[in-house]
């Protein structure tokens, strides 16, 4: 990596932009709990109802939907907000389009943040389609938010000045995690539902513990090699785009 920037000065308001819950633990968990303990008034925003995350063919989606929404909300408060939004859009069919749009730029004008963090979505070769679409939500919402005849009646309009794509094709930013890996690790656990699918961790094998550890591991060794590049300790990576 060449040209890269660390560590934005603390902002007042964030708001970070999730396909589904556990997405935004697992993009920016330890940057969020970093700027929550240093003061910034957080907010999540979770796009999606979670009902397509399970292995279990038989499973009770209606329940799912409820469990993921209670995991979310305990991740947040792992990470320092109870400000959780939930817009319920339907798990594998989110969709980049006018109205979706129109529910985030309202969200983004009611938070009014400093900095937006969501999904890259130009990130090449990327399978899953809610995390395209997700960040095309998160981009196309932050022009619509920023000029009043985008949506006119669904709030003032609001410029962020800094946005933050996680899961980034090009990484040219990065923000030291110091103190606050162990919090990213305990937030993505609260997603008990998605340990088999996600994490590798069958909680009713035999192997449970030693694959919950491995996992930690992996977050760690993660966090460890991308700030080792720069100098920084254990970091997150993100593209940077300032011009909004």
């Amino acid at each position: 990596m060449s040209d890269v920037t660390t560590d934005l000065p603390t902002p007042a308001r964030v708001l970070a932009i999730g396909a589904h819950p556990d997405d935004v633990e697992f993009g920016c968990g330890a940057t969020i709990a970093k700027w929550a303990a240093a003061g910034s008034d957080v907010s999540l925003l979770v796009l999606t109802d979670g009902s397509k995350g399970s292995w279990d063919e038989g499973s009770d989606t209606a329940a799912l939907v409820a469990e993921r929404e209670r995991e979310q909300r305990d991740a947040a408060a792992v990470l320092g907000t109870d400000r959780v939004r939930f817009l319920h859009l339907v798990d594998g069919e989110l969709d980049s389009g006018l109205a979706e749009r129109g529910l985030v730029c309202e969200v983004i004008r009611a938070v009014r943040p400093v900095v937006v963090l969501g999904h890259d979505p130009w990130k090449r070769y990327r399978l899953h389609p809610d995390h395209r679409h997700a960040g095309l939500l998160t981009v196309e919402g932050i022009v619509a938010a920023r000029d009043p005849h985008f949506f006119p009646g669904r709030g003032a309009p609001h410029r962020p000045d800094h946005l933050l794509l996680f899961e980034a094709d090009v990484v040219d930013h990065l923000e030291g995690v110091e103190g606050y890996v162990d919090a990213k690790v305990r937030s993505l656990l609260c997603h008990r539902s998605q340990w088999r699918s996600t994490m590798g961790i069958d909680p009713a094998g035999p192997h449970a513990e030693q694959e919950r550890v491995a996992f930690e591991a992996r977050v760690r060794s993660r966090l460890a090699s991308l700030g080792a590049a720069e100098g920084v300790g254990p970091a997150e990576a993100f593209k940077r785009i300032d011009r909004l």
